[in-house]
């Protein structure tokens, strides 16, 4: 259980990176004690990861990128994971990594997809967890981005078993990320897909000690700050959709440790809408995200 959170989920912390307005000033101006004042917040908050992601200067800067590593491997003993752009940068972080500062845990390569496998390469001589993106696939050769419940399962079940048959890699070790996606954008029923790929993928016995995760953040992109009872609607929405996608296995977020996510009780308003807004496609679902923030 995270230290904040009523949801017997883990918090990989999302805050070491750019798109975040405050983060990118630290990296504007090299702030390595302010960057390592925000990995401490949110260890101190629960999160059991931190997740490592300095933008495209990871490109053009990599003693900042090695750096940065080192000074949060400093003063946090949670493991990290690595965001980074391709695999000599998953392997410059890897190589930089001190595992024994983080109690002997492995750290995570975060994402690979079907048609960007090539970090597994790395596998045997840097041992690490791996994050899967399952929002994307290949097929005949071609990568394309998943629309359906099924698409999605049928991605995370293939990544993971060849991770397992072909890696070795323990089932436990692994962590499907499922998109969330912003819902006022969303006329295909691509949140409904979600949640229900997490069912699917959830009652699959083949992935048992699989992990699922997303990050929460974009799906109340461009909302009014409060709902039409008064609450907050991005962190209701977060909240609507942990109370749905929880119960089946969806066991970790990629996000702010202070957020306080918890359940929310049947008759709460945007739980409700949430509900309503997922039958809907199209301008029916566009209609549905009015009812969010107009009574």
């Amino acid at each position: 259980m995270t230290t904040g959170n009523s949801f017997d989920i883990r918090i990989i912390g999302e805050r070491i990176n750019p798109g975040f307005k405050s983060t990118r000033a630290l990296f504007d101006n090299s702030d390595i004690p302010g960057i390592q004042a925000l990995a401490i917040r949110q260890v101190e908050a629960g999160a059991v990861y931190l997740n490592v992601n300095v933008g495209s200067q990871a490109m053009t800067d990599r003693p900042f990128l090695t750096d940065v590593i080192q000074a949060i491997q400093d003063v946090v003993d949670v493991p990290l994971s690595f965001d980074v752009p391709n695999t000599e940068l998953f392997e410059l972080c890897l190589k930089t990594y001190d595992r024994d500062a983080a109690g002997g845990e492995l750290p995570i390569v975060n994402s690979i997809t079907e048609h960007r496998w090539d970090a597994m390469d790395l596998y045997r001589e840097h041992p690490f967890k791996v994050m899967v993106m399952a929002s994307e696939s290949v097929v005949d050769g071609v990568a394309k981005n998943n629309k359906t419940a099924e698409d999605i399962a049928s991605t995370a079940r293939r990544a993971a078993l060849r991770l397992r048959d072909d890696c070795g890699m323990p089932m436990d070790h692994i962590y499907i990320d499922l998109s969330v996606s912003a819902i006022i954008a969303d006329t295909e029923g691509l949140n409904r897909a979600t949640l229900d790929a997490v069912r699917l993928i959830g009652s699959d016995p083949d992935l048992e000690g699989l992990h699922m995760t997303g990050g929460l953040s974009n799906i109340g992109q461009q909302l009014p700050a409060k709902a039409a009872d008064g609450s907050d609607l991005k962190h209701c929405l977060e909240n609507a959709f942990l109370t749905l996608a929880v119960p089946f296995g969806f066991d970790t977020v990629l996000g702010t440790p202070w957020r306080g996510y918890h359940p929310l009780p049947e008759d709460d308003y945007v739980l409700t809408t949430y509900r309503h807004f997922l039958d809907q496609k199209g301008s029916q679902a566009l209609r549905a995200v009015r009812k969010f923030y107009r009574a």
